[in-house]
């Protein structure tokens, strides 16, 4: 069985605002995406837009208990619900099934800060630390959040009650959650399947995290696809992205408006070595069945070593196909990049902007690769 699989709904949250109608007037834009230089200076960050959170998650305890992250992604989630219109359809709910990305989850920085600071004088370092870890850590949480709290709170919140799956792994997490989303309605074996994730940029934490691996870019904004000084660098935003995915007959039978169709996802881990991520993608866009694309998504970094093994991967089996970048609207939002690159492809074959969209999505840590393609 190889089933069409439709996206009936689509979340989206960024730098430029919340729907489809805020990123689709971005994606026209020419204008530099909503910036942050000074607060974690030298680090710029696409710091999210204002949000009215009551909206989307209507009691205030919901909202207290639950981190920047997770109210992103239960928003966004909300929002594809809403835009799938079965925000109130409880049975709907029952069988829908949920494929979420995350990371870690946010660090109590507070507390990180207390640790090192007190361990600089402790008599015993060992027995201190130990003490802190027991006494300061709240309740439910290790160093970090639980990653699968965001499904927990989009169930809670949404009424979203079918199995979910919590997937880590940085851009592949979000790569794998459409590709098994897609692939489960395909075969037959679910009729519907919410996936996406959400990530917060705004944090000191992991500012630290990736400018020890050197992978930030500063001082200031710079498109993606020329930041060739120094190796480049990605700038991080904060952003959340969900779909709605039914299998086409299923959509039908509900009256439901296919906004896109979603094909098979082709995704590839290749060797850390030059030349490897142009080979990967070049057959990758085989496998994928992209045809004739009216652009590229490009899900890039900014690393310049991955951008330009990346733009030539694309030239190479789509000569003269445009190229846009999809980290020039948002930033990098790690686990959301694929999700978002996907539904704003699917919101630009709705409104009648592409006929055809392949979406890529290159890790930073050269690992991963994936090409995915909606069509209208």
């Amino acid at each position: 069985m190889n089933r069409d699989v439709v996206v009936t709904g689509i979340g989206l949250v960024s730098c430029v605002g919340e729907g489809i109608e805020a990123h689709l007037a971005a994606f026209a834009s020419t204008e530099p995406p909503r910036t942050d230089t000074e607060t974690f200076a030298p680090y710029p960050v696409h710091p999210v837009a204002p949000l009215t959170l009551d909206t989307q998650i209507p009691k205030r305890s919901d909202q207290r208990q639950m981190e920047p992250w997770q109210r992103l992604g239960v928003y966004a989630a909300g929002l594809a619900l809403d835009s799938a219109g079965v925000k109130e359809d409880a049975a709907f709910k029952s069988a829908l099934q949920l494929i979420v990305a995350a990371g870690g989850g946010e660090r109590d920085v507070a507390v990180d800060g207390a640790i090192l600071t007190g361990l600089r004088e402790a008599a015993d370092p060992g027995a201190f630390l130990n003490e802190r870890l027991l006494n300061d850590l709240r309740p439910t949480l290790f160093l970090a959040q639980l990653s699968n709290l965001l499904a927990g709170n989009i169930s809670i919140v949404h009424g979203v009650t079918g199995a979910s799956r919590t997937f880590m792994g940085e851009e592949s997490a979000g790569v794998d959650a459409l590709r098994i989303g897609h692939a489960r309605i395909a075969s037959g074996q679910v009729e519907t399947m919410m996936v996406g994730g959400s990530y917060s940029a705004e944090r000191p934490d992991v500012m630290v995290i990736h400018e020890m691996g050197d992978f930030l870019l500063k001082p200031a904004y710079r498109p993606v696809l020329e930041r060739g000084d120094e190796g480049g660098g990605f700038i991080l935003g904060s952003a959340a992205a969900f779909l709605v995915l039914e299998a086409a007959e299923h959509a039908a039978a509900r009256g439901a408006r296919a906004l896109a169709r979603l094909l098979p996802v082709a995704n590839d881990r290749v060797a850390r070595a030059p030349g490897s991520v142009t080979a990967s993608l070049t057959r990758l866009f085989g496998e994928a069945g992209v045809e004739r694309p009216d652009v590229v998504l490009s899900g890039s970094t900014g690393l310049s070593n991955l951008a330009r093994e990346e733009v030539a991967g694309i030239q190479a089996r789509l000569p003269g196909t445009g190229i846009r970048a999809t980290g020039d609207m948002i930033g990098h939002p790690m686990e959301v990049a694929a999700p978002f690159g996907a539904a704003l492809a699917a919101a630009l074959c709705a409104a009648g902007s592409a006929g055809e969209v392949a979406v890529t999505s290159v890790g930073h840590r050269r690992g991963e690769g994936v090409i995915c393609v909606v069509k209208a």
